[in-house]
C-alpha cells in the first residue's frame, strides 16, 4: 500500500485534532496544529534549500563546527558563556531570504559571491568551500542550555523547524541527561534527520574516541534514533569535518530532509493521537446494548399501563356498539381507560405546528421505575464506549446524564403522540349494533302486542289478531303446540339479543388483543425514537467523533 504523501498527512492531522478537540489533552493538540502549520509554512517557502541546524550545550563548540564546515570565520567563539544569543546562519545559494525570514535568522552569511553585484548591507560574501552545493542553509543555533531563557526558547523554536539537525556534543557531556530526555527522545524515529557530532575529539586518544562513539551511539539508539549518524569531528584539527561537510552536501543535493524531517513530525505525532484514541469499541455494541436501554425506557414510559388500557376500552368501546341496547348504559357508566390517561384523541386537542404541546395524563414514573432507567442509560453508555478513553467516556456520560433528565418528557410526548385508537371501527360493530337494535325492536313489538291483547281481554273488548306457531315435538316423543306470534317475538328478541351480545363480547376481546399488541408495537416503535434521539445519537456522536480522530491519526501516522 503506497504511504501518503504530505499534504494527505497534513490533512488527516488536522482532521484527527478537529474531531478530537476538547477531548485530548490541550499539549497534544498544541503540539499537533503545531505541526500542522510549520509543515505548510514550510512547504509554502523554497523547496531548493535545505535547512540544517548545529544544536548543542553551551561549550560544545557548535560555532567552531560551522566555521569548520564553511572553512571561514563566520562564528566568533568566546570564553564567556552564553556566547550565542542570536542564530547565525550560513547560505549556499540564494533565494532564501523568505525561508530564513520565517525561521528568524537575521546574521546571514551567503557564501557564494555574485560577480558584479554588491552584497547587501550587513551581509557577508564568502566563497564556496570545497564539497558543498549550493541549497544549504546551515544554522549556528544559541545554546539549548543558556541560562538566558530568551536564547532557549530561540533555540528550541528553530529545532521544530529545521529541516536536518545536527546535534554537537563533547565527550564531557554527550551523556548529558536534558539533551536525551528534552532534544533527543522526542525526535524518535526520524533518525534520517538527526547527526549527532561528537566534537573534541583531538582530546581523546584513538581508543577512547572510539569507546566514547560506541557509548553515543548506544545512547542515540535507546533514544529512539538507531540509525541516526554519529560521526567524530574536531573543529581545531580539521579531524571528521569533511565526512560531516560531505553529509550536509549530500543532504542538500538530495533536497529531501525537508520533506523527511516534516513526515517524521507529522507521524510521531500522529501516533500520539492514535494512541490517545484508545482501542475501538466492540463491533454493533451498540445495536447490542439497545434491546435492554427500549426495554427500560418502555417501562419508564409506562407503555404496560397504555397497553392494557387500550385493550380495556378496546373491549368497553364494543360493548357499547354491540352489547344488548337495554345493559349498554352499564358500560356507558363505566370510566374509559383511555379518558381516564389522557389518551383519547379529543384529549391531546394541540396545535399542528406544537405537537410538543401534547401532554397525557399518566402518573408521574415511579421512582424505583426512574433509578431503572439511569440505570439503563448508564449501561448503554459503558457498553457502547468500552475500550475508548476516559475524556471520550466522560463527554458520553455527560450526554447521558442530559438524557437522563430530558427522557420523561419525552417519553410523554411519545406515547401522545403514538396513535392509539382505530382509525376507524370495525365493520362488525356497526352490523351487530343494527341487529341488536332490530332484536330489540322486535322484543318490544311482542311484549306491547301481548300486552295490549292483555288489557282488550281484562276489559272483554274484542281480542287483537293472534296468529301462532305451531311447534311439532312428535318425532321426539312430544306433541305438538302453537306459540302465538307476539311471544316469539317479545322471547326470540330478548333471548337472541343477548346471545348476539355474549357472542360479540368474545369477539371483541380477541379484537382488544390485537388492538393492544398493535398498540404495543407503535409504543415500542416510539419509544426507540426517543432513545435514538435522545441517547443514541449523542452518544453515538461521540464515539464518530472517536472513530474519525483514530482514523485520521492512523493516516497521519502511516
Amino acid at each position: 500500500m503506497k504511504a501518503p504523501d504530505l499534504a494527505t498527512r497534513t490533512a488527516a492531522l488536522e482532521r484527527a485534532v478537529e474531531a478530537g478537540q476538547g477531548r485530548l489533552d490541550r499539549e497534544l493538540v498544541d503540539s499537533a496544529r503545531g505541526v500542522v502549520e510549520r509543515t505548510r509554512e514550510r512547504g509554502g517557502l523554497s523547496a531548493e534549500h535545505t535547512v540544517a541546524a548545529l544544536a548543542g550545550a553551551t561549550g560544545s563548540g557548535k560555532s567552531s563546527v560551522l566555521n569548520a564546515v564553511a572553512d571561514a570565520d563566520l562564528a566568533v567563539p568566546g570564553v564567556q558563556r552564553p556566547t550565542t544569543a542570536h542564530a547565525l546562519a550560513a547560505v549556499w545559494g540564494e533565494g532564501a531570504d523568505e525561508l530564513l525570514d520565517w525561521l528568524d535568522v537575521p546574521r546571514r552569511h551567503e557564501m557564494e559571491p555574485v560577480a558584479g553585484q554588491a552584497p547587501p548591507s550587513g551581509v557577508l560574501r564568502r566563497s564556496r568551500p570545497a564539497g558543498i552545493s549550493t541549497g544549504l542553509v546551515l544554522l549556528d543555533l544559541p545554546d539549548h542550555d543558556s541560562v538566558v531563557v530568551e536564547h532557549r526558547v530561540r533555540a528550541e523554536r528553530l529545532v521544530e523547524r529545521a529541516d536536518l539537525l545536527v546535534w554537537v556534543v563533547d565527550p564531557q557531556k554527550y551523556a548529558d541527561a536534558a539533551l536525551h530526555e528534552r532534544y533527543l527522545r522526542p525526535l524518535a524515529g526520524r533518525a534520517e534527520v538527526v547527526v549527532v557530532a561528537l566534537n573534541q575529539v583531538d582530546r581523546l586518544s584513538a581508543a577512547e574516541t572510539d569507546a566514547v562513539l560506541a557509548d553515543l551511539r548506544r545512547l542515540v539508539a535507546d533514544d529512539g534514533l538507531a540509525g541516526a549518524r554519529v560521526l567524530g569531528v574536531s573543529a581545531r584539527t580539521g579531524q571528521g569535518v569533511d565526512e560531516l561537510r560531505g553529509l550536509l552536501a549530500e543532504a542538500a543535493r538530495r533536497r529531501e530532509a525537508a520533506a523527511a524531517r516534516l513526515t517524521g513530525d507529522l507521524q510521531a505525532v500522529g501516533r500520539r493521537v492514535a494512541a490517545a484514541g484508545g482501542q475501538a469499541p466492540p463491533a454493533r455494541a451498540a445495536d447490542r446494548a439497545q434491546g435492554a436501554l427500549v426495554d427500560a425506557l418502555e417501562d419508564a414510559a409506562g407503555a404496560t399501563t397504555v397497553v392494557e388500557a387500550v385493550r380495556s376500552a378496546a373491549r368497553r368501546d364494543a360493548r357499547i356498539a354491540t352489547g344488548w341496547p337495554v345493559t349498554r348504559w352499564i358500560a356507558r357508566a363505566r370510566k374509559d381507560p383511555l379518558r381516564r390517561l389522557g389518551l383519547r384523541r379529543d384529549d391531546l386537542r394541540v396545535p399542528a405546528d406544537r405537537p410538543d404541546l401534547a401532554r397525557t395524563s399518566l402518573p408521574q414514573t415511579r421512582p424505583s421505575v426512574r433509578a431503572a432507567t439511569a440505570t439503563a442509560v448508564r449501561s448503554y453508555v459503558d457498553q457502547v464506549t468500552a475500550g475508548a478513553p476516559d475524556a471520550w467516556v466522560l463527554a458520553a456520560r455527560d450526554r447521558g446524564t442530559t438524557a437522563i433528565e430530558r427522557l420523561p418528557d419525552a417519553l410523554d410526548q411519545a406515547v401522545a403522540g403514538t396513535r392509539l385508537e382505530a382509525e376507524r371501527r370495525p365493520v362488525w360493530w356497526r352490523v351487530v349494533g343494527v341487529l341488536q337494535w332490530l332484536l330489540l325492536a322486535a322484543a318490544v313489538v311482542g311484549l306491547l302486542w301481548l300486552g295490549v291483547s292483555a288489557v282488550l281481554l281484562y276489559f272483554q273488548l274484542p281480542p287483537l289478531l293472534m296468529p301462532v306457531v305451531t311447534v311439532d315435538l312428535t318425532a321426539r316423543g312430544g306433541g305438538t303446540f302453537d306459540v302465538p306470534w307476539p311471544t316469539v317475538l317479545a322471547l326470540g328478541g330478548i333471548l337472541a339479543g343477548l346471545l348476539l351480545a355474549l357472542v360479540s363480547r368474545g369477539a371483541a376481546a380477541i379484537g382488544a388483543r390485537r388492538r393492544a399488541g398493535r398498540v404495543r408495537r407503535r409504543l415500542r416503535a416510539s419509544v426507540s425514537e426517543v432513545a435514538e434521539v435522545e441517547v443514541r445519537r449523542p452518544v453515538a456522536a461521540e464515539m464518530e467523533a472517536l472513530a474519525t480522530c483514530r482514523e485520521a491519526a492512523a493516516v497521519a501516522a502511516a
